[in-house]
Formats: C-alpha cells, structure tokens, sequence
C-alpha cells in the first residue's frame, strides 16, 4: 500500500482503469461480494457498540450497499442520513437514497462536515491512503469517526507465490500482476500520521476454497478487484502460463479434496477525529 510524502505521491494504480473494472463488475457484482459483506457486517457491529447517533455518514467505496444493509440489522437508528459514494456510476445506478460519484482521492467534502466516514474494501486502491486518510479526517466534524476496512498483505498470498513460480519457469522472471497490500503495523501507523485519535487496527483473515484457479480469477473479476497497477506487466497472462500457474498451486496448496485455498486478509481500522 503506497504511503505520503510531501511530494507528489506516485501513481501507483490506474485510477481510471478500477473506474472501468468497477463499471464492468457491477452487472454480476452480488455474485462476488461476500468480502465486502463480511467487512460491512464487522464495520456495522462496531458501530452498534458505541453508545451514539451519526445525523450524517458517508459510506465511501459504497458499491451495491453492503454497509447500508449491514447497518440496518446490526445498528438500526445509528445513523440519520447515510451518503453511498463510490468511484463508479454502474454500482450506485439502482441504489436508493442519497448517492454520490466521486474519487477517494479527491473526496468532495467540506471541512467538519460530516459525522461518520466508513470505508468498506475501497482505500487499498488509492495511489495516497494517508492523503485520503487525511481528507477523511478534514470531512469529520470534531470527534468524528472513521471506521474503514481494506485488503490487507497476506491477501491472494498462494496466487502471488504461484503466478512468481510459473512465470520464473516459463519467462524466466516474474512480473507486477497482483497488487501490493499494508501489513497491520502499517495500516494502524498510517491513521496515526493522518492525524486520528485512538487509532486501533484488527486483522480478519478469511480462506475461501475453489475447484479452479479460473473460479477464483472470475471471482476477483465480479469483485473488480483484478490488478489496476499502472506498471503492470505488459504482457497479458497467456493460456499456458495460466495453465501453469493452475498446476503449481495445486501441487503447492491444494488439499485431499482437490480444492485450492485463497487467504484475503481484512484489516480494520478505527480512529477518530479531534475533538
């Protein structure tokens, strides 16, 4: 996960492309979600322990309203006025409500403007997350809070050690394909610098398991999750490498019922702002 600096941050991710990779996903998107769900269901019931009521929430990364749906059985009458904001037009096209397109990059909100601020699978494809982080906590009105969960470095770990594998014995060298992930120690730091108080970080490891390796890329795709690096490996993955890269996960993960194991790690982070 890319961090802040005084210059320019780096492009590490191709903003526009996730735009259109979201656009594409949102047709089949309930397919897939279940991470985002269990990471708004986790963010909801954080919510439902703290003793108060938001007049007005933001829900960045909002895609097809997990977080709305998990705050309503979870934390009901939490919050007064819940904004979705995503990065694409198709996600939000059939939400109800208040609905908002804009970047995480370049959040479109004044200073203490806004109650809550919750981000659910979003920021781990922001080219600058302290400088988001930092708009987060600009938005928030003094002691407001941010609660946010994203993909954290163990995620896709057989995919990445399968796709280095295949590509060393077949190109002689491996590639940028699978996108970089925080550690916790880094994702709580980095609320730190952006300025919240108390910050706090969990980690929710979840493994899924599939007949294929083509399951998991089509999964990954209805998530639009697949890579948006801007210095992406310029050549595509080829039937033969894919191939490959299906066996040596097999041989190196694979369990007695043939299925192969995908970690996706969930960090969650909680901070609030200065009140």
């Amino acid at each position: 996960m890319p961090t802040h600096s005084s210059s320019k941050p780096p492009q590490i991710f191709d903003r526009a492309l996730h735009a259109k990779r979201l656009d594409r996903a949102a047709g089949g998107y309930e397919n897939a979600d279940f991470l985002q769900r269990r990471a708004a269901l986790d963010v909801a019931g954080r919510l439902a322990a703290i003793l108060r009521t938001f007049p007005l929430a933001v829900d960045l990364s909002a895609r097809k309203g997990a977080f709305a749906e998990a705050l309503a059985s979870e934390a009901p009458g939490q919050v007064e006025t819940l904004v979705e904001l995503d990065l694409s037009p198709a996600m939000l096209k059939a939400r109800p409500g208040l609905r908002l397109v804009a970047d995480e990059e370049r959040l479109p909100f004044a200073d203490a403007s806004v109650d809550l601020i919750v981000s659910t699978l979003g920021l781990h494809w922001t080219n600058d997350v302290v400088g988001a982080l930092i708009q987060i906590r600009r938005a928030l009105k003094p002691g407001g809070l941010f609660l946010g969960a994203f993909l954290g470095g163990v995620t896709l770990t057989e995919l990445r050690q399968s796709l280095v594998a295949a590509e060393t014995e077949i190109l002689g060298g491996a590639g940028s394909r699978v996108s970089p992930f925080a550690d916790l120690r880094d994702a709580a730091a980095l609320l730190d610098r952006a300025g919240f108080k108390e910050p706090v970080g969990d980690v929710d490891t979840v493994t899924v398991t599939y007949a294929h390796l083509l399951k998991l890329m089509l999964d990954l795709r209805q998530m639009g999750e697949t890579t948006v690096l801007a210095d992406r490996h310029p050549k595509a993955l080829t039937r033969t490498l894919l191939a490959r890269t299906g066996e040596i996960y097999a041989e190196r993960f694979g369990g007695s019922d043939g299925r192969i194991p995908a970690t996706f790690e969930i960090i969650t982070l909680t901070g609030w702002a200065s009140g």
